[in-house]
């Protein structure tokens, strides 16, 4: 199994950015030293109050303290993007990284995004679909020509190929049986995102093992995003990490996308969805939920809006212990 850090690239209001992305590269060297494998960074436009990065200048400012790791979105919001330039930046980045680059992506949800880039939500899966053939295309044909229901290229290649064969691989995201069947179809791993639980993960990873089988391929791994705190003591890892991660799951409510329901304790909501607890019984989560699903990538998000950088490094120091 491996491990990745889920980098926290969010800030609450008032919170000064530039003065904490000295905290970002500490994770980034303790992950690195104490034996994870990956590191992922989230994306979103228009996020205010909530202060947060931009992935792309930050992937490529970390990516110098991150030997021999690999690198990539947790999720690339790709439909209102234009392919082409995603395709560039994607083999600048895997240059950056020889060849460390994994492309995570998905259609995204959040209606102002879309409505600032003029694009209905309508038109999110079809925009998918036809980017990922022609981004694949820039990457390893030397001209193209493509003329497509909202993309064209004439005659035309991309500035730099990636190191990597191929170029990046593609990791797919997805909370449903038709988004899970196009990652079996079309990408080279689902990318489970495990914000509605085990309930609910369970059913749509026998989905993609079935697509799988029906389509005659191989995913790279079986990568899962958990939200995960290890604390010195299991009795007070809950409290530890309870109000970052509520700050967290309220700001996702207010986006449209599932969040902390008041009417369950804090408990009963991170139960089978998040792993929280001491060394021992994380060890015993992260081994039920490769039972369970047959993962084997776990890629951990140890830190949260208000989270203190001190008990975010020992979390991530405890699982690389946990890993080793």
């Amino acid at each position: 199994m491996k491990v990745g850090l889920f980098i926290n690239t969010q800030y609450p209001e008032g919170y000064d950015v530039p003065a904490l992305l000295p905290d970002i590269i500490d994770q980034v060297r303790t992950a690195r030293d104490v034996g994870f494998a990956s590191l992922w960074f989230p994306h979103h436009w228009l996020t205010h109050p909530l202060q947060m990065l931009q992935i792309t200048p930050l992937m490529g400012y970390v990516a110098a303290h991150a030997q021999g790791m690999t690198i990539g979105p947790n999720i690339l919001i790709l439909p209102p993007l234009n392919p082409m330039h995603v395709a560039e930046e994607a083999a600048t980045l895997d240059v950056l990284t020889g060849g460390n680059y994994i492309l995570g992506i998905g259609l995204g949800y959040r209606q102002p995004e879309f409505d600032a880039f003029n694009m209905p939500l309508s038109e999110r899966a079809p925009r998918f679909n036809e980017s990922i053939g022609l981004m694949r295309r820039l990457w390893t044909e030397d001209r193209v020509t493509h003329k497509g229901r909202f993309y064209t290229v004439n005659d035309a290649g991309i500035g730099v190929k990636p190191v990597r064969t191929g170029g990046p691989p593609i990791y797919i995201a997805g909370q449903a049986d038709v988004s899970v069947k196009r990652a079996a179809r079309t990408g080279d791993a689902w990318l489970i995102v495990n914000t509605g639980g085990l309930a609910a993960i369970t059913p749509l990873m026998q989905t993609y093992r079935a697509a799988l089988k029906e389509y005659s391929r191989t995913p790279i791994d079986f990568p899962i995003t958990v939200e995960c705190y290890v604390g010195d003591r299991h009795a007070t890892a809950h409290d530890e990490c309870r109000g970052p991660l509520e700050y967290k799951y309220n700001a996702y409510a207010a986006w449209g996308l599932q969040g902390r329901r008041t009417e369950t304790t804090f408990e009963d909501f991170a139960r089978d969805r998040f792993i929280i607890g001491d060394k021992a019984s994380v060890k015993e989560e992260i081994a039920r939920y490769r039972d369970i699903l047959g993962v084997d990538h776990f890629i951990m998000r140890c830190q949260w809006p208000g989270l203190p950088q001190e008990r975010a490094l020992a979390s991530i120091r405890r699982l690389g212990e946990i890993f080793t």
